[in-house]
């Protein structure tokens, strides 16, 4: 028996991440950050100094990146050149050049393929002993996992979405270019903000991080014939943050 599949998309601020760790914690899954392959992919060619313009040279010099993925959602880290990069994809500089890589169709293809690998050796093997995966990122649902077990687009207003990203204390005018600025460049080459036949929408605006991780709980309860999954006794006051 393979294990389940549970993929969430969304625009950045939604709570996916935060959501998503805790989803795949509470039901001992692996935890993949879809998205951290596009920074370190980003990160390495900002290293080797691509001009990001060439996509064909974007495209090629991706295909060489040696990385190592740890999908323990309590700390999932990416590891490239053996080197824990974890906290480096998440800078400021990558964030504002991320899409230059995102929206490279062929790079976006040869991670793309890399996605669907990481999900498959979950379902057999992998850090989760074949229990399964949370993938999470844009176009997961319908790109990467279409077949997924449990789909889920995870959406909030605009301005909830900046203030949260402007909490985890960056500055306010970086984050909302980083949010805004990659939403309008991510949607040309693929569509997170309406859901896909199948996919179920999670508004989460007004829900705590612990109202929105029960709702996915129910979902996955549903697929599985099970009643309503319980949360844990933990509550999360603090709403959700990506």
């Amino acid at each position: 028996m393979t294990g389940i599949s549970i993929a969430i998309d969304g625009p950045a601020g939604t709570g996916k991440s935060t959501v998503s760790k805790e989803v795949a914690r509470r039901l001992k899954l692996a935890y993949f950050d879809t998205g951290a392959t596009y920074r370190v992919a980003t990160l390495w060619c900002m290293r080797e100094g691509v001009d990001l313009a060439q996509e064909s040279d974007v495209a090629a010099l991706v295909e060489t990146m040696n990385v190592s993925l740890v999908l323990d959602p309590r700390n999932p880290r990416v590891l490239l050149e053996d080197e824990d990069v974890s906290s480096l994809i998440r800078s400021d500089s990558v964030a504002l050049t991320v899409s230059k890589v995102a929206t490279n169709l062929e790079a976006r293809a040869a991670l793309g393929q890399w996605q669907r690998d990481v999900i498959a050796a979950e379902l057999e093997g992998g850090y989760s002993d074949g229990r399964g995966v949370v993938s999470e990122g844009r176009d997961i649902t319908t790109v990467i996992a279409p077949d997924a077990d449990v789909r889920i687009l995870m959406t909030a207003d605009e301005e909830i979405r900046v203030a949260r990203r402007a909490g985890e204390g960056a500055d306010l005018a970086t984050v909302r270019e980083a949010v805004l600025g990659r939403d309008k460049k991510d949607s040309t080459v693929v569509q997170f903000h309406t859901a896909a036949d199948g996919v179920h929408t999670l508004d989460t605006s007004e829900l705590t991080i612990e109202e929105a991780v029960q709702a996915v709980l129910d979902l996955v309860a549903e697929v599985r014939g099970e009643g309503a999954q319980d949360g844990e006794a933990e509550e999360a006051g603090a709403e959700a943050g990506e």
